[in-house]
C-alpha cells in the first residue's frame, strides 16, 4: 500500500520551510505544532534538512543531511540534538509510530487484539 519510507514531516534550514504530509492531518492540532516547533528549532540550531520518516514496520527514524559546501552543519550537535529529542519526546514519539502501524499499516496491538477476542 505505501512505498518503503514515509515522511511525516520536515524542514530545511537551506530553504527556510517546514513540510507536513497531508496523509497525516487527521492528527491532533498540538501534535502539529509540535513536530513543527520541533523540527524547525532543530534546523535553526544544527542547520542541514532534517525529516522524520516512517519505515516498512512502522518505527519513526529522524533522517538528516547537509550540503558538501555547508560549513556551518554541526554533525557533531545533529546525533546529540536527535538523541536528546528521542529522549524528551519519547511519548510522542512512540504515539505517533503506534498510530502509523493502527491507521496506516493496519496492525491491531496484541493487548486490543486480546480485549476484542475475549468480548471486554
Amino acid at each position: 500500500m505505501y512505498q518503503d519510507k514515509i515522511v511525516l514531516c520536515g524542514a530545511s534550514a537551506y530553504e527556510q520551510k517546514y513540510y507536513f504530509n497531508q496523509d497525516f492531518d487527521s492528527l491532533p492540532e498540538a501534535v502539529k505544532k509540535e513536530l513543527q516547533i520541533m523540527c524547525v528549532l532543530y534546523t535553526e540550531e544544527i542547520g542541514g534538512i532534517l525529516t522524520l520518516e516512517f519505515d516498512e514496520e512502522g518505527n519513526l527514524q529522524f533522517k538528516t543531511e547537509a550540503l558538501d559546501a555547508d560549513a556551518m552543519y554541526d554533525e557533531i550537535g545533529s546525533v546529540l540534538r536527535i538523541k536528546k529529542l528521542q529522549t524528551e519526546k519519547r511519548e510522542l514519539l512512540e504515539s505517533l509510530e503506534m498510530y502509523y502501524r493502527v491507521f496506516f499499516l493496519g496492525d491491531v496491538p496484541e493487548e486490543v487484539g486480546k480485549n476484542v477476542d475475549n468480548g471486554d
